[in-house]
């Protein structure tokens, strides 16, 4: 029995190590195509010559071309798939549902409001990422309160609330863009169909930190959260805390998320389908789903930017291929019972 309980740990260590190496390897591949191919050994060149000091740069156009544009773009690009995917995996944890995602309680929405908000009133004294920042947290946080009753909060009330709240904030992004002049209208449309192709290292240094932070916080819960996934009355009898639990985990998904959205805008999908798919290969435990989360949307959102920006002559918006590969699969969660998850009713 320990025999079997060892290797199957050990598997799921190896699952993990593995997609590491893949994370690694996709990241590798991306740096190298787009509209411009640079071989791989440039790309070592390059990487060698500025975070070593050694080595020399044999082609100017090679060096910008990775270091200044792609190297930010697909670190920004895995740190907001291990984001998205990570607080995802959080929410399902927390909620007891594989189909609850962060922009299902209205985070997207109300990033959404925030961006517009800003750029309609441009007198107010916050960027237009501090903005949705700020907007995307107020409304999970918003569909959280007025989710509680009596001191608890039922998932189809939550899920309620945040559809209440996404509503709301979208309706108000329409009343904006109706209101708007072309030039706003144009700014508003322009943030909400952005994607990676504005990142540079400022935006690696701005989230560069945080991300990570939020991400390793999270794992650090991943115990208390497998408690938490068996039920409320089971997590109280072992002596946890549900709702203070539920808050901590709760505010550092939806930050993370939130710095995620505003940097990169509205992206979907990510956060509902890979923690599915990882816990279809390792099992609802949160030791090992968390990190696999964390390494495959990395890889999922690398992929998706690099077709983005490589399948046409142009740049096609990051969301429009998320949502592409997201739409059918969530027909296919729709109809998959929970229990065969998390049990239960």
């Amino acid at each position: 029995m320990d025999g079997n309980v060892n290797f199957e740990y050990k598997s799921k260590i190896f699952i993990i190590g593995l997609t590491g190496f893949l994370l690694l390897t996709t990241m590798l591949i991306s740096i190298s195509i787009g509209a411009y191919n640079v071989p791989v050994f440039e790309v070592f060149e390059v990487m060698k010559y500025h975070i070593l000091g050694s080595g020399h740069i044999t082609n100017n156009i090679y060096d910008t071309i990775v270091w200044d544009i792609r190297i930010p773009r697909v670190l920004i690009g895995m740190l907001i798939g291990m984001a998205l995917a990570t607080s995802g995996a959080t929410y399902q944890g927390v909620f007891r549902n594989p189909l609850v995602s962060p922009f299902i309680l209205g985070i997207s929405a109300g990033a959404a409001f925030g961006a517009a908000l800003s750029i309609m009133f441009s007198s107010i004294p916050f960027s237009i990422q501090f903005s949705a920042f700020i907007f995307g947290m107020v409304a999970v946080f918003g569909a959280y309160s007025l989710a509680r009753v009596r001191g608890k909060t039922p998932l189809v009330t939550l899920l309620l609330a945040g559809i209440i709240l996404g509503s709301f904030f979208s309706a108000m992004v329409a009343v904006f863009q109706y209101v708007a002049t072309e030039s706003q209208l144009k700014a508003i449309v322009f943030w909400l169909m952005r994607g990676l192709y504005h990142i540079g290292w400022k935006e690696v240094y701005g989230v560069g930190l945080l991300i990570p932070l939020g991400i390793i916080s999270l794992m650090l819960y991943a115990w208390k959260l497998n408690i938490i996934s068996m039920g409320d009355e089971e997590a109280r009898a072992l002596g946890i805390n549900t709702e203070r639990l539920k808050i901590i985990l709760i505010t550092i998904a939806t930050f993370i998320t939130s710095l995620s959205v505003s940097v990169a805008g509205i992206i979907g999908w990510v956060g509902l389908m890979i923690p599915h798919a990882s816990r279809l290969i390792v099992g609802p435990d949160h030791r090992f789903l968390l990190p696999l989360s964390a390494l495959m949307g990395g890889i999922f959102l690398i992929v998706c930017d690099t077709i983005s920006r490589t399948i046409t002559t142009g740049e096609v918006p990051l969301g429009i291929i998320t949502s592409i590969l997201g739409a059918p699969y969530l027909i296919y969660l729709l109809r998959s019972k929970k229990t065969q998850f998390f049990g239960g009713d």
